[in-house]
């Protein structure tokens, strides 16, 4: 399954072994385990729970800030309730690599659609 847009790319190959997914925003792509996939997914569905938890109480114009931490993953939501940008930061752990990854906006809500679908569609 291949997700392309101009500044974001979005892969799942398992032919490829242990590292079959890839995440790419513009210059820069990561690949992932299934597990870490999967931990993504789920930090990602809890970050936005958190926004929409506050979406009706925030003004069209009103910035925020919002933070989730379940390791290996720290990710931070900025920007306002209807546009937004995430800050990744994973740390392994099996300490063997660690990274961090950006999302701008609007590739963030775009490629967190796409993630969401992706995840979705696999049994």
């Amino acid at each position: 399954m291949l997700k392309n847009q101009k500044r974001w790319r979005l892969i799942k190959d398992f032919k490829k072994g242990k590292f079959c997914f890839l995440i790419g925003v513009d210059n820069w792509s990561i690949e992932l385990q299934k597990s870490e996939f999967n931990s993504l997914y789920i930090s990602l569905i809890r970050i936005y729970e958190q926004l929409l938890a506050i979406n009706k109480e925030l003004m069209d114009e009103e910035s925020i800030t919002l933070e989730f931490e379940q390791l290996p993953w720290y990710i931070e939501l900025e920007g306002k309730k209807s546009e937004w940008s995430l800050r990744f930061v994973f740390e392994s752990q099996d300490k063997t690599r660690s990274f961090e990854m950006y999302w701008p906006i609007p590739i963030a809500q775009n490629l967190f659609n796409e993630i969401k679908k992706m995840w979705e569609s696999m049994d």
